[in-house]
């Protein structure tokens, strides 16, 4: 344990939600702290033991949208539910819904106040307490499924110390890789560790890293296999799934937008067919929650004019998939970028698959020690893109503003109403969008 750990004074009961969490913040002397031994010491003298059905939900890009429609699906059948995601765009509560409803600021300080009496001293980060707070709240409400989201790879992930009834792997991608690896095959052996022995374990990438299925049989659970095990198929109106017993037929497409959401939705299928036995789930309800599930930031079109997207594509992998779904939009004459990344990530492979689409960088500088300046980002831009141009054509524009509020009004100045600005490298550009719109996520 750290030795300012002991002198840092806990808030009381009558503290707000803002000072639990400045709190939190401080105790641990790093943000991430990959290991279970603390969070179990601590999970072990809090009251989590639940009958509900735990579904847990890993993967590099997907996880989200995924977890969004088993919670709309799920509550569309009758069940009550309980979801934990992260990490949050505006408000910390977007992290815990109960029943659709995002929790209160007091129910947090309530939970926050009855982990701190059960550390006893144990160090935890900032995740791994609003983890323990998030499963005694659920033990204390009366659910029939839980859904939970990884937070970083799986083998070393607080969420990890719940025994999943049904996991569920996105994709496989490269991110995080100081701390999960810098190959597919290393990510997808972290990643695999959600899964349990005689449980279904549904993986929606349509390449899984031979890691993963080794994994998977090494400790015996049900593997499901995208393009094996379950699939989908569509046409401009409809789709349908297909899973190893059950079908579901004229299927509207999903609210959430973009090309990599039926891929999602059939994974969320396929859990829910694995648990068919012990949750049943109408057709209506898959509809049902299939249009009503919604996930801010992304591909997330906010109104009006010019045409402002937004998507929190910060690695490889999520920006192929936003370069694809702005390839399938209509003709906009000039697309602008609202650009902001963090450090630890791969920079100059994320604008290398955007280069082809964007008329104008406007690079933006985000808040926290981890972030890049706009002028480091400016310039790592510059040396991306200066690959891509060949000659005779016109140069693209970067420039540089302190702030994602900045640059979106910079863009907004040089649009036109027949353009598109498209926000996106960060949660916390989407963040920095949504607040300087006065929009809540």
């Amino acid at each position: 344990m750290p030795p300012f750990a002991m002198t840092l004074a806990a808030p009381s009961n009558t503290a707000s939600l803002a000072e639990w969490l400045s709190y939190l913040e401080k105790l641990h002397p790093s943000a991430i702290d990959m290991g279970l031994e603390r969070v179990r010491e601590v999970a072990a003298r809090l009251p989590i033991a639940t009958k509900a059905l735990k579904i847990v939900v890993g993967g590099t890009n997907g996880k989200g949208s995924t977890c969004a429609m088993l919670e709309a699906i799920l509550l569309a059948a009758g069940y009550r539910v309980g979801l934990y995601t992260s990490p949050h765009l505006v408000n910390f509560n977007e992290r815990v819904r109960l029943n659709g409803e995002i929790v209160s600021d007091a129910e947090f300080v309530r939970y926050f106040s009855m982990v701190e009496a059960a550390r006893q001293g144990v160090s935890l980060t900032y995740f791994e307490y609003s983890t323990l707070a998030a499963l005694a709240m659920f033990a204390a409400t009366s659910l029939d499924v839980m859904v939970l989201e990884v937070g970083l790879g799986g083998r070393l992930d607080a969420v990890n110390i719940v025994d999943a009834d049904c996991s569920v792997i996105t994709s496989v991608d490269i991110d995080h890789v100081d701390w999960l690896g810098d190959t597919r095959e290393k990510i997808g052996f972290e990643k695999a560790h959600i899964y349990r022995n005689d449980r279904p374990a549904i993986c929606s990438d349509p390449a899984p890293p031979q890691s993963l299925i080794d994994y998977a049989k090494s400790i015996g659970c049900d593997l499901w296999l995208f393009g094996r095990d379950f699939n989908y198929s569509g046409d401009r109106q409809q789709w349908a799934f297909a899973g190893r017993q059950q079908r579901r037929n004229a299927l509207a497409y999903p609210a959430l937008r973009g090309a990599n959401q039926l891929l999602n939705a059939a994974g969320a299928l396929a859990a829910l067919e694995a648990l068919r036995e012990r949750l049943a789930v109408p057709q209506q309800a898959v509809r049902v929650g299939l249009l009503q599930a919604s996930l801010p930031g992304r591909f997330q079109i906010l109104p009006g004019q010019p045409t402002v997207i937004l998507d929190v594509a910060h690695n490889p992998h999520a920006a192929a998939v936003l370069e694809k779904n702005l390839g399938n939009m209509g003709f906009h004459p000039y697309t602008y970028a609202v650009f902001g990344m963090l450090s630890d990530k791969d920079i100059s492979a994320v604008v290398k698959h955007m280069a082809p689409r964007i008329d104008h960088w406007f690079c933006a500088g985000l808040p926290g020690a981890r972030a890049v300046s706009a002028e480091q980002l400016a310039a790592k831009v510059k040396e991306a893109i200066a690959g891509h141009q060949t000659s005779g054509e016109a140069e693209v524009a970067v420039s540089q503003f302190p702030s994602v509020a900045e640059a979106l009004a910079a863009a907004h100045k040089l649009s036109k109403p027949d353009d598109r600005i498209i926000v996106f490298g960060s949660f916390l550009t989407v963040a920095g969008a949504l607040q300087a719109t006065g929009r809540s996520a």
